[in-house]
């Protein structure tokens, strides 16, 4: 049975940051893609970032490149969010997902999900 946990969210201030994690099982890690999503309130949920197989390449969203950076460890099952100068437009429910497709945006292409976790931004 594959699982995606996320883990790192919480309340801070705009400025600040935050590194969100998403630990992984029941699937070989190192062949799926991972990304991250976010839903923010009353908005649809929007691809953030996600990171090769290997580790060696990476896209982001426009609202997000050089603010934010995604990041895996293979040896951990375990890809990284690492959130710099967090506005209030970052609140969202944050989810970690894996595909076998590399290079699209689109949540279809993703196989597996977490359950999310709330990072929310204050001004």
């Amino acid at each position: 049975q594959v699982r995606l946990v996320e883990s790192g969210g919480g309340l801070v201030q705009a400025g600040d940051s935050l590194r969100l994690s998403c630990a992984a099982s029941g699937l070989t890690f190192s062949r799926y893609a991972m990304g991250w999503f976010r839903h923010p309130p009353g908005k649809e949920r929007e691809f953030v970032a996600a990171v090769k197989w290997s580790g060696d390449s990476t896209y982001y969203a426009d609202s997000v490149k050089g603010s934010f950076t995604i990041s895996r460890d293979n040896t951990k099952n375990t890809v990284y969010l690492q959130m710099n100068s967090l506005k209030p437009a970052d609140t969202a429910v944050y989810y970690c997902a894996a595909t076998r497709t590399w290079g699209g945006v689109s949540s279809i292409l993703y196989d597996y999900w977490g359950q999310g976790t709330q990072a929310t931004v204050s001004s």
